[in-house]
């Protein structure tokens, strides 16, 4: 398949740009930041999302949405990097859509499902608990009793958690940190009694949040897929999330490049713009096939996660690895030739390089997915 939108695509992509870029540019976020917002993200602009479709992208027809895939996915979450907007998309219409439709029983489906794709239901998805990446580590345990469990334990890291109307958290029911088996997916109600969240302030003034689980009650109809065998699911889902955030990174990258190519052009220096001189030119062209090769991968790990997910581990892998570096380079490029200026919270590129910063940590990092290509090619 080439490695180029459709003209289906480029529609959907010039209708995302639009809104956001209207409606949620880098000050939008420095607003929310300032004002401390409670929320987070505008609730207004999401409604907007709701109406133009994007809520819906990977919802089934059946449950209200537009069946599309991964690619129109990551078509708007490019679009939301190049404006840093602050937005449940990554966590409910993408991670929690997608866990549902995948390993939901028509009931669940029923009852979420339509809420996600008309903007009315929020979700969030708790895997991490430590400082790093690890879904294979998980501990927070999920006890037999009676009809269901009981679970115990922590999340960190929860995209989106403070607003969640629903969580998908993955517990281990059975074996120990480490193993693949035992792991289960559940539906959990942030409201119900022995469940504590507490929103973090992230670096990049985005939402994330710590969650305890404290003798929290669930029945087997909260059950996500099999019990004891979640994390095929889990990991379809995290590598359809890896796919969005490598997207993201790729809209971030191509921001700052072209923010910085601007101020090259702008910027003098003894009687000259400083893009004439040759040494920030070689800079600028080799950052500028850094992001075209990435772009390049992210989209074929789009196309691949569409055609077969099961299938999409190792260009997935490649793409995050790829994107993570190529997203800290761009933003380190940008604050060094944009000078002491580059550093200061009043200029929005330091905005860049901190979401870049989350973005690479988030579902794992660079050498995280390294790690995983070199042990499904037996390196």
């Amino acid at each position: 398949m080439a490695l180029i939108l459709t003209e289906e695509q480029s529609m959907l992509r010039d209708s995302a740009r639009g809104l956001i870029s209207d409606k949620a540019p880098v000050s939008h976020l420095r607003q929310l930041r300032d004002s401390k917002d409670a929320t987070g993200f505008s609730r207004e602009l999401w409604k907007a999302f709701a109406e133009m479709g994007f809520t819906g992208l990977l919802v089934p027809e059946d449950f209200g949405g537009s069946a599309l895939g991964c690619v129109e996915a990551g078509v708007v979450m490019e679009e939301i990097g190049r404006t840093l907007m602050p937005s449940p998309f990554l966590s409910t219409a993408i991670v929690a859509a997608s866990a549902l439709s995948r390993g939901g029983s028509t009931a669940q489906k029923s009852q979420h499902l339509p809420k996600i794709s008309d903007g009315s239901l929020l979700a969030a998805f708790a895997v991490d608990e430590g400082a790093k990446h690890r879904p294979l580590q998980t501990g927070l345990q999920a006890k037999r009793s009676g009809n269901g469990f009981k679970l115990n334990g922590a999340k960190a890291f929860v995209v989106d958690g403070h607003t969640a109307d629903l969580l998908i958290v993955a517990a281990r029911s059975a074996g120990g940190p480490g193993e693949r088996d035992g792991l289960t997916l559940f539906l959990v109600d942030p409201k119900a009694k022995g469940v504590a969240t507490e929103r973090t302030a992230m670096v990049d003034s985005h939402n994330a949040a710590r969650i305890n689980f404290d003798n929290v009650e669930v029945n087997a109809d909260h059950v996500l897929g099999e019990v004891d065998q979640g994390y095929h699911l889990l990991e379809g889902v995290l590598n359809i999330g890896r796919g969005a955030v490598a997207s993201e990174m790729v809209g971030l990258s191509e921001e700052v490049f072209g923010r910085t190519v601007n101020y090259l052009k702008e910027r003098k220096q003894f009687g000259k713009a400083i893009g004439e001189f040759q040494a920030l030119q070689h800079r600028a062209a080799q950052l500028y096939i850094e992001i075209e090769i990435t772009r390049a991968a992210v989209l074929k790990a789009l196309q691949t996660l569409d055609a077969n997910v099961d299938g999409a581990g190792a260009a997935v892998a490649v793409a995050k690895a790829r994107a993570g570096s190529t997203a800290t380079l761009a933003v380190q490029e940008g604050v060094q030739m944009h000078g002491g200026m580059g550093m200061t919270d009043q200029f929005d590129i330091g905005f860049f390089m901190k979401r870049a910063r989350v973005c690479q940590e988030l579902f794992g990092d660079a050498n995280f997915h390294a790690d995983q290509l070199a042990r499904m090619k037996n390196y």
